[in-house]
């Protein structure tokens, strides 16, 4: 596994080996040691998987209280996925990054807690596997709006075209959210 790091001081893009042949392919989407290596945890509570249609715009979400960690990597298709430093203390605060994962590039994108995360699917339907450090807390969830100009995120999709939930449209602006310390 290549492992490389962001922009974003923890944020990391893992880039598996391929290994193809005339059959199709073989990759590890997760090896404990390489990543414990670079950082990431070795215990996961939960793992998710959701499908998403082109378009749809699924974040800015966060938990104040048990925050996540994700490990992230798309099994069909394509998105866009951005995480967004939203730790005051940092001096990275309200920057983000933004890494294309796909089905047939393999990547995963490692988002600590105290990040909020975002993605947009880019093909015509994407298939989002995630691995979390903790489990959900409604209480705890916030949003920020996606299109919020203090990001200034270049999402490749214009805002009539998103396909965006009601809880994520009244998203918080940056400015007004509650954030982590």
């Amino acid at each position: 596994m290549k492992i490389e790091r962001t922009a974003l001081p923890g944020v990391l893009v893992i880039t598996p080996r391929v290994f193809a042949d005339s059959r199709g392919y073989f990759l590890e989407t997760y090896n404990k040691r390489a990543m414990s290596e670079a950082g990431l945890p070795d215990e996961w509570v939960q793992d998710n998987y959701s499908f998403s249609k082109k378009n749809v715009l699924r974040g800015i979400h966060y938990q104040v209280t048990q925050p996540q960690g994700k490990l992230i990597r798309v099994s069909q298709g394509a998105v866009l996925d951005v995480a967004v430093d939203l730790r005051r203390s940092s001096p990275m605060f309200g920057k983000h990054v933004a890494v294309e994962l796909s089905a047939e590039n393999g990547r995963a994108l490692w988002i600590p807690a105290g990040f909020g995360h975002a993605f947009l699917v880019l093909s015509e339907g994407a298939g989002f596997a995630y691995k979390v450090t903790d489990y959900y807390s409604p209480a705890g969830e916030r949003t920020i709006v996606w299109n919020d100009p203090d990001l200034a995120i270049q999402w490749p999709v214009s805002d009539a075209e998103a396909i965006v939930s009601e809880k994520d449209a009244a998203g918080a602006r940056l400015k007004d959210a509650e954030v982590f310390a």
